[in-house]
């Protein structure tokens, strides 16, 4: 086998050395003090929905505990850039294509980590050069299979559904930090806003006359199309939000949301006869982050949304029916609502129960303003919540 050629000029183990041009116009790599050595090297592959890839977020702290110097690359679809942007873990952050896959699999690492069961993501962390690979994976068969010890927790929730609904109360990152062996410790997700999105969230406080308000409720009121049975019927977040109004003279209610939500909160509007402020729907993910961010609680279904009030530290109200409440860490600022019901959660896209539903349709306003009130009393009294606490519903019985 012919020899690797080895160059001449000097190609040092440094963060800033690119082979395509100085890190500083005019400066030469010899003689250079500044050198910032790689250090371990982690590839991070987290591409399945954007509420998980925020999530994810909070094994970046457990993973520079673990790895003190170490150079992060996170690899995502498009829409997840924005949520991990301006994160001051992430070394190089990566858009999901085929070019970004030929440059990576060109490269070493030390360690490769896929927070994903996905067959396109299992896929390629087979492909990757990884002296350990930990996570999930593609058998010979195309089935997606545990990597390492540490992920077989994880990889029975995907397949022993009693395990899953019944028995799994650790949540999804104290599970995925198991997968990847790091020293997570209950971390809060990482996500900033720059010194300019702070502004615009002062401009849009002014602009939506929020300036005065005792306390900021937003309601986010959607979800993705992907599992719809997570939104609340129109009517019932209509009901809450007047009689929080009722409850809470001094406070301002405003909607949030995505592109997909602008009629269902025009809806809302009307029906809430001017207490409820709509804000704009389709400005982008980072400018609906700013929005969030003018919220003192925020009410929502387990979605995108719930996760970016997690990440801004807010008070969270979550409403949880097919999903998993116990995989969601509200960080003691929140009340899971828990539908009572036999036949929650179950992750169905599709509800084949003969009564339907119920778990979005008889779902009760009362119970989001009972929510509401509680995080209310603690933020005016100031007192610190020593667990974030859930109360379940009544099971309603089927029609």
């Amino acid at each position: 086998m012919k020899p690797i050629y080895q160059p001449k000029t000097l190609v040092p183990d440094c963060r800033l050395f690119n082979g395509y041009k100085p890190c500083a116009p005019f400066k030469l790599c010899e003689g250079c003090q500044e050198r910032v050595p790689m250090g371990v090297r982690i590839l991070i592959i987290n591409l399945d929905a954007l509420g998980t890839v925020l999530a994810t977020t909070a094994l970046l702290p457990a993973i520079r505990r673990t790895y003190p110097s170490s150079h992060i690359t996170w690899i995502t679809r498009s829409n997840a850039v924005p949520l991990l942007q301006h994160n001051p873990f992430i070394d190089h952050l990566v858009e999901w294509n085929d070019e970004n896959h030929m440059v990576l699999q060109q490269q070493r690492f030390e360690f490769a980590l896929n927070a994903d069961k996905s067959r396109p993501a299992a896929a390629f962390i087979n492909t990757l050069n990884a002296e350990s690979k930990r996570g999930f994976g593609l058998n010979a068969n195309g089935a997606i299979v545990p990597l390492n010890a540490g992920a077989e927790y994880g990889f029975r929730l995907g397949v022993d559904d009693h395990f899953k609904f019944r028995v799994n109360q650790r949540t999804g990152n104290d599970i995925l930090a198991e997968a990847w062996e790091v020293d997570y410790r209950r971390d809060e997700y990482v996500l900033y806003l720059t010194e300019a999105e702070q502004r615009k969230c002062a401009q849009w406080r002014k602009e939506l006359g929020l300036e005065k308000a005792g306390l900021v409720i937003g309601f986010n009121t959607g979800c993705s199309a992907l599992f719809s049975l997570k939104k609340l019927e129109v009517e019932a977040q209509a009901e809450a939000i007047k009689q929080l109004a009722r409850e809470l003279p001094g406070a301002k209610i405003i909607l949030l949301g995505g592109r997909e939500d602008t009629e269902r909160n025009q809806r809302i509007v009307e029906l809430t006869e001017g207490h409820a402020i709509p804000t704009p729907t389709t400005l982008g993910l980072r400018e609906g982050i700013v929005l969030e961010n003018l919220a003192d609680v925020v009410v929502s279904g387990d979605s995108l949304g719930m996760h970016i009030a997690i990440g801004l530290k807010k008070q969270v109200a979550a409403w949880f029916g097919l999903s998993c409440a116990a995989e969601i860490e509200l960080y003691d600022r929140g009340v899971k609502i828990i539908r009572d019901l036999p036949c929650a959660p179950c992750w169905k896209k599709i509800c084949d129960q003969p009564h339907g539903p119920i778990c979005v349709t008889e779902f009760r306003p009362e119970w989001i303003v009972e929510a509401v009130m509680k995080l209310a009393r603690q933020l005016s009294e100031g007192q610190p919540q020593p667990h974030a606490h859930s109360f379940r519903s009544e099971t309603v019985p089927p029609n």
